[in-house]
């Protein structure tokens, strides 16, 4: 797998369902990356089944012993496009319920703007997370940046004093100094990748389905198996008629790796003893830090007759700091929604028993001015 051979990325459309091109690109060194085109099979899903989670600690990667400071770069400009793009959606949202606000303030109820006011302050708290969590990156990725000058330095000076000659103690000295200066600033550069890592939140895949053009008969059972670092998900389906698919696994929820590539292998199990291997691909996950799901495809086989559909949903934070603002973007207008909880009448219309209430206040007002009270 070579860090060189990079897919180009694709424009993405401001949907919430969406289709783009997963980056897939096989084992062998001299096969490029392939073109996907969106798709919509038919799924369903056997009852019971659910959300499967990697959250344990054999699941997650230990420091890396060489750092990665190349693709370190690639995966943090990914992640600061990804967070500002979740910025902007908050705050559009944001923008949208403080304008209902506006206009809802004359004669309206009370309940209503309560409601209303509650979500403001969900996605204000939200985007206050959002911005520390980015200064945070920041910071990590600036530490790193200085380890790795002085990693380089480091690495010069023990070059210039290998180069030279050897002879005096003080260059012997020197050279020892350098080496474990250099030694230092990789174990740290290591740590700091390790703790970038950690802040890279949750990407949840769920199975839209397989797709193949004149490929897939009523019958087929297959199974899928993704690896991604130490992480692992396996799920088998079977093909019934009318296209439909069947499927023991709903999602998964992978950590997001820096220096890791998710590997995915189709299998199409035919008897007991008789398993056809369809395809084993590798594909780029950088591209997967965005703000809204993302319906993608992979090539499975050479020909691309056989592509694999994942929908892909990133949460910048982890389960444990999941706020609950962020799911309002994601979601059917949330004013529409909240209708339902109150009468359907137009919120400047008092009801009866209001009406009631405002008649008694201004009687009472009239008996406190003429001083009958």
């Amino acid at each position: 797998m070579s860090l060189s051979v990079r897919p180009q990325r694709r424009v993405l459309v401001t949907k919430i369902n969406r289709s783009q091109s997963f980056a897939g690109v096989n084992s062998s060194a001299d096969r490029p990356f392939r073109n996907l085109s969106p798709f919509t099979p038919t799924v369903s899903r056997k009852t019971g089944s659910r959300v499967s989670r990697m959250f344990s600690m054999s699941h997650k990667s230990p420091p890396p012993k060489v750092p990665q400071p190349n693709r370190l770069d690639e995966v943090y400009e990914a992640l600061k496009k990804g967070l500002t793009a979740y910025l902007e959606v908050h705050q559009l949202e944001l923008e949208k319920l403080s304008t209902q606000i506006r206009e809802s303030k004359r004669n309206s109820r009370l309940g209503f703007l309560y409601d209303l006011d509650k979500q403001v302050k969900s996605i204000e708290r939200f985007l206050r997370r959002l911005e520390f969590h980015a200064s945070k990156i920041d910071e990590l990725y600036e530490a790193y940046c200085i380890q790795r000058r002085l990693r380089d330095g480091a690495h010069n000076m023990v070059k210039a004093y290998s180069t030279g000659s050897p002879g005096s103690r003080e260059a012997r000295e020197s050279l020892a100094e350098a080496s474990k200066g250099y030694k230092e600033y990789t174990e740290k550069m290591c740590l700091l990748e390790n703790e970038l890592e950690s802040q890279l939140g949750e990407f949840h895949v769920r199975m839209k389905g397989l797709a193949g053009f004149a490929r897939l008969c009523a019958g087929d059972q297959y199974e899928i198996f993704m690896k991604y670092g130490r992480q692992r998900w396996k799920l088998r389906g079977r093909i019934e008629v009318n296209s439909k698919q069947v499927w023991d696994s709903e999602e998964m929820v992978f950590l997001p790796l820096v220096t890791e590539f998710l590997s995915i292998k189709v299998t199409e199990l035919k008897s007991l003893a008789n398993h056809v291997v369809v395809g084993n691909v590798s594909c780029e996950t950088k591209d997967l830090f965005a703000a809204l799901p993302q319906v993608v495809a992979v090539d499975i086989n050479d020909l691309g007759t056989l592509k694999l559909s994942l929908e892909v949903t990133w949460n910048p934070f982890d389960k444990d700091d999941q706020p609950s603002a962020a799911s309002t973007v994601n979601k059917a207008s949330t004013v529409n929604k909240r209708f339902s909880t109150y009468n359907q009448s137009p919120p400047d219309t008092p009801s009866l028993r209001e009406q009631a209430f405002y008649v008694s206040v201004h009687q009472a007002g009239l008996l406190r001015r003429h001083g009958q009270w």
